[in-house]
């Protein structure tokens, strides 16, 4: 055998702030493949929602370099740990604790970001998205770079930026409108009101829906919070894949308390489409992907630097507002008195400290003071 040439940025480089491991490609038969594997990059921060600290980001982005160079793989899966969250976007006790408030760091920051989706594009293997949970912000934007999407039927897709002081130029306002036209993409991006993953399904955003609630007797049901049937509403709308309101979501709630959610139907549908990539040639499927990614890096590469910079200067105002109002906040409350905000925006206020302070949910604001004295600001 021919001894070649290992093209890896940082070949001896051990993951531990992500997983990265190879699973079996199988065969048509359902058997696994001598010599060939899919490669699964995992985020591994469950106890946040897989969100993705600076260390994180990182290890994605050499992650992405080695699976692109491994000439065994026949796709990428790009998942996350637990049954809760594929990714919620940054992490916003970072966010509030450390970038907040500085803008130059958080530039430095912004181009490992940028770094990461550009890889994720520029994969040399088809890259799949396994969501397993809610896919949420930046977690919405990773995943969209992606080129398939395959969801366990209790995930959540959609933003937070402008409730939370940011805004989606990661990537939302580059790729959402490719995939679900303009007036649900502008609708996902300013309201930030989350989809049900039957209803991406329905409008485009992603490929496939698997079931995953289990119930006691061992069957699996579709999320008992969604409607699932298409029917006509009071307005004349079909009905897919929105949130159950009222008593019928008082009881989808409870019926899915009563099962538990097993991911086994997910893997089994992960398994079928990298065993339908098998079985193509490997440089007209890169090719194919190739072109129909420039659609999306025409729109980010246009877009990702000004993004990035303007995101940093934000980080000196509403993100210094909105980020530490989310960490510092309660169930209760993790969002800022808007409408004193704009009050005080509109009588000509300063954004500044003071501001800020006035506008925090109550609960927090301790919290978020002794946070800042830790910081020696």
């Amino acid at each position: 055998m021919a001894q070649l040439n290992n093209h890896e940025l940082m070949p001896e480089y051990n993951f531990r702030h992500i997983q990265y491991a190879t699973r079996p490609a199988l065969d048509r038969a359902g058997k696994a493949v001598e010599g060939l594997h899919q490669v699964w990059i995992s985020l591994d921060n469950e106890r946040q929602l897989n969100s993705y600290t600076t260390e994180a980001v990182k290890e994605v982005i050499l992650a992405f370099r080695r699976a692109s160079n491994d000439r065994r793989a026949v796709a990428v899966v790009f998942t996350a740990v637990g049954t809760k969250a594929f990714c919620t976007g940054g992490n916003t006790a970072e966010y509030a604790t450390y970038y907040a408030g500085r803008p130059l760091e958080y530039l430095q920051y912004m181009r490992l970001f940028n770094d990461m989706v550009t890889n994720i594009l520029l994969c040399d293997k088809p890259v799949i998205c396994r969501v397993n949970g809610m896919r949420i912000a930046g977690g919405q934007e990773i995943g969209m770079a992606c080129d398939f999407t395959v969801a366990g039927d209790h995930a959540r897709f959609g933003q937070a930026g402008p409730v939370h002081g940011s805004a989606p130029d990661g990537g939302s306002t580059d790729f959402l409108d490719l995939y679900v036209g303009y007036a649900r993409a502008t609708e996902s991006l300013v309201l930030c009101e989350p989809w049900s993953a039957h209803k991406a399904l329905r409008i485009g955003l992603i490929n496939e829906v698997v079931p995953v609630h289990k119930t006691a007797a061992g069957t699996f049901i579709p999320n008992p919070t969604v409607v699932t049937d298409r029917f006509m509403d009071e307005m004349g709308r079909v009905v897919l894949g929105d949130w159950k309101t009222g008593a019928a979501e008082e009881e989808g709630r409870k019926k899915a308390k009563e099962c538990t959610i097993d991911l086994a139907p997910l893997d089994a549908a992960v398994d079928r489409l990298v065993t339908k990539v098998m079985y193509l040639f490997p440089d007209c499927t890169r090719k194919t992907l190739e072109s129909q990614r420039k659609k999306k890096l025409d729109h980010w590469y246009k877009n990702s630097e000004t993004n990035r910079s303007w995101l940093a200067l934000n980080m000196n105002v509403e993100a210094a507002a909105g980020f530490p109002a989310f960490h510092h906040g309660t169930k209760e409350g993790r969002e800022i008195d808007f409408v004193k905000l704009r009050k005080r925006i509109a009588e000509g206020a300063v954004f500044n400290e003071k501001l800020i302070e006035v506008v925090l949910p109550p609960a927090g604001l301790e919290d978020y003071r002794r946070a800042r004295a830790d910081r020696g600001a």
